[in-house]
């Protein structure tokens, strides 16, 4: 089976990281517990993002997930250079204004099939000015640097929902390469985590052979069926326990027939126990 590991750890409400690689990198397919916001600079690049794939234009803006499986692939020897913001679901469920999540831009994405924001005139609004100044309060030590850190990145969280929401100055891009039978595979295992999901039960329901669905799903998306699927069950899990649900009824909400085996799964992916997330020391 496929294992697709955890990167990047986030401690704090939120991270911000400006990265240049001059040389040619391979990355690996992975995900994150958090949110994750990529600002493509320069680079000849396409991002994978759960069977999707977007080939990236300076500025365009990726909106990850958490839990999303993606990857970045270089498809040249150009220099790849982004800034890339980590958030904490927790800090972004805290942030709310009435009604007004700020995880709306997050929302749009998937519900546009498309993890890429590609925002007019980028360089020249007031959100890239926001980031720079954002970027430059880590570099010091100024009164209230965190406090001051802490607005600014409010206010990019804000300018880029409403970017988001204005279909004048914000366009969620389409793929620049998928396929059609994938997608909704993809659509019906979210949608039916908590039923039991076998290949031969997709390739009935999608017209295909077992063997060509099980090919063509790692060829699109990296990864197998069922690896796929245990890491998204184990994934909703989490969250299910970090938001109060027992750690059983978690187990058995998201498809597990049996706990000792998804005690195991979970501490494999986690690299702690279920309990452990109830109950942290």
């Amino acid at each position: 089976m496929d294992s697709y590991s955890k990167t990047g750890y986030l401690k704090d409400d939120f991270r911000l990281f400006h990265i240049t690689d001059e040389e040619e990198h391979s990355f690996s397919y992975h995900y994150h517990d958090f949110y994750k916001i990529l600002i493509f600079i320069r680079g000849d690049v396409t991002y994978h993002i759960e069977g999707k794939s977007f080939d990236l234009k300076p500025y365009d803006i990726v909106l990850v997930n958490a839990g999303e499986i993606h990857k970045p692939v270089i498809n040249s020897k150009s220099v790849y250079e982004r800034m890339i913001l980590y958030i904490s679901p927790a800090f972004m469920d805290a942030c709310r204004d009435g009604a007004d999540s700020l995880n709306r831009c997050f929302v749009q994405a998937q519900t546009s099939r498309s993890n890429v924001l590609r925002v007019e005139l980028f360089s020249q609004s007031r959100l890239y000015q926001v980031l720079q100044e954002l970027e430059k309060s880590f570099g010091g030590d100024a009164f209230a640097a965190a406090l001051y850190q802490k607005a600014l990145f409010l206010e990019f969280l804000i300018l880029l929902n409403r970017f988001s929401m204005d279909a004048y100055t914000g366009t969620y891009i389409e793929n620049s390469r998928c396929n059609s039978k994938i997608l909704p595979v993809l659509d019906y295992i979210g949608e039916h985590l908590a039923e039991d999901i076998s290949i031969d039960l997709l390739a009935s329901r999608f017209y295909m052979s077992r063997y060509y669905l099980m090919h063509l799903f790692k060829q699109e998306t990296g990864y197998s069926v069922a690896s796929y699927i245990s890491t998204k069950r184990l994934l909703r899990a989490r969250a299910l326990i970090q938001n109060g649900m027992s750690v059983t009824d978690a187990c058995y909400q998201c498809g597990f027939k049996n706990y000792s085996s998804f005690s195991r799964a979970y501490k494999k992916l986690f690299h702690t126990s279920a309990r452990g997330e109830r109950n942290p020391s």
